[in-house]
Formats: structure tokens, sequence, C-alpha cells
């Protein structure tokens, strides 16, 4: 997970700067930017192993992982852990993602939805953006219960709309919030 967490932060200092960070010169500029705004100096170096321009396997040390995170706009590594993929500063962007429109689904197709930590869900499609949950394991949503619904996006969250749960009607519902989901029509 890490590791994730520490490519998005790269892509945040690139999208701070405006650029991808490719040759020497580039690292050296973001060493000095970093300078500049925060008075703290990290070498272009420790920069080059951290974009892995450098083919040397050292692990960064979490202060450098604090600095990095707040020229990014964070208040340090632990900051942009919380929330740096919820307050990334790409607030649109085209879904090259796997999808799947309900509008393509016929009516009693099924669809298995899973999320972490093990959830998984099988959706039949009723029509007119409606499911009903025939399969429910480690979730809140159970078997007999509807929702609405218009698009399956893999790596996204799931946002479940007029979900007909026990006592609550019209209600909205998200799953995968953290990781997003992964999903297989059946």
């Amino acid at each position: 997970m890490e590791i994730e967490y520490i490519e998005r932060l790269k892509i945040c200092v690139e999208e701070t700067i405006g650029k991808k960070l490719k040759t020497p010169k580039d690292f050296t500029n973001l060493s000095e930017q970093i300078f500049t705004r925060l008075h703290i100096m990290l070498s272009p170096t420790t920069l080059k192993r951290l974009w892995g321009y450098l083919n040397e396997d050292n692990r960064p040390r979490m202060s450098t992982l604090s600095i990095i995170s707040q020229f990014a706009g964070y208040r340090d590594w632990e900051n942009f852990c919380e929330t740096g993929f919820i307050n990334s500063s790409l607030q649109s962007n085209i879904i090259l993602s796997r999808k799947i429109s309900t509008y393509s689904l016929e009516k009693g197709q099924q669809i298995c939805v899973t999320w972490l930590p093990d959830r998984k869900c099988i959706f039949e499609y009723l029509g007119e953006l409606t499911f009903l949950v025939v399969d429910s394991i480690n979730s809140k949503l159970e078997k007999g219960d509807t929702f609405q619904c218009s698009i399956f996006i893999e790596g996204e969250p799931l946002y479940l709309d007029k979900l007909k749960h026990k006592r609550y009607t019209d209600v909205s519902y998200i799953a995968g919030k953290n990781e997003g989901i992964r999903f297989e029509i059946l």
C-alpha cells in the first residue's frame, strides 16, 4: 500500500510543478523549488532515487516523504496518506478504467462486485437502472435490497442511489470508498 501512496505523491508533485520529472535538470530544479518554498534542502540525488531515475533500491526516509508532502501542499507524510487520494488536485479527469454502463446490461444479467477488505455482492439487473441484491458476503447490503446505479467503474467507489434496505428507503450508499471496487459480469 505504501508504494501506491508514494506513487500518488510523486504525481501530486509533478502536478504542482506542471511537468514530469525526466532529466537530471528536472530534479535539480525541483530541489531548488523545494528549498525556495520550504527552506529545506533535499538533494537532487535523493529525488532521483525516489522517482526511480537511479537504479538504486532505497526506501525513502519518512522525513523525505514529509518534506515532499509539504511541498505538494500537505502538513506532512501522514496527512498526505490520510487525505492525498481524496484531495488530489485533479478535480476532473477522463475515465480510462474498465467500466460498464448499466444501459448496456440486459434484464436478468448479474454482476459480481467485490471491495476491500473482503466484501462481495451479486446484483441482478431489473431494468431502468435498478438492481436487486441476490447475494451478499460481509457487506451491509443484504439479499433482497434494491438500488439504482448507472455505472460500475473498476478501482473507483460504487455509488448506489434509492437504496431500499430494511427500514430505509431512498437512501444513498457507497461501496469501496477507499480502494474502489472490482466487478465481473456473470
